[in-house]
């Protein structure tokens, strides 16, 4: 599990991440392999994963702030149903790994109310420093060679840092 940014507390006020305008949004997270399997042992319904391994998005129940929603999502409640084993983009969220010009990037996502706030802080500095590890780890870096689909085109996302590309590992 990764060592999270944004307070728990914060989050579940908030009404931002886990919704999406479109049911093909590139901000659907994407699942690892190992995560697809991890899932589907835990009976979630194959129907939650798209064929591009995405968790498949809902229409909201509610439709106040956008068209869909995860599927994992207690909209309300504002609660995930697998949050004790939610998938690396979620346990990432609000940072993001990106590609822009062949690069790969750990973003973050300005929707964040928190890290709006956050920006300019001693801890937003320490916890990027503690992300850039973590992803340029060997393992992660093969674990990012073997899912490269998890690596997104995002738009709107702030560029923190360059990455290790997931083919220099040795």
């Amino acid at each position: 599990m990764i060592e999270q940014f944004v307070p728990s507390e914060v989050c579940l006020k908030c009404i931002g991440c886990c919704r999406f305008s479109e049911a093909n949004s590139v901000w659907l997270p994407c699942l690892l392999d190992e995560e697809i399997q991890d899932l589907l042992d835990k009976k979630i319904p194959p129907v939650s994963i798209s064929i591009d391994k995405k968790i498949q998005p809902i229409p909201n129940p509610r439709l106040v702030e956008s068209a869909f929603i995860c599927a994992f999502l207690d909209a309300s409640a504002n609660k995930c149903a697998i949050y004790d084993f939610r998938p690396l983009e979620c346990q990432l969220y609000p940072f993001l790994i990106a590609i822009r010009d062949k690069k790969v990037l750990l973003t973050v996502d300005l929707n964040c109310p928190y890290i709006k706030d956050k920006m300019s802080s001693r801890e937003f500095e320490e916890y990027v420093r503690y992300l850039t590890d973590f992803l340029n780890a060997p393992a992660r870096i093969r674990l990012l060679r073997d899912n490269p689909h998890i690596i997104q085109a995002y738009k709107d996302a702030l560029d923190v840092v360059e990455l290790k590309m997931p083919d220099e590992t040795k």
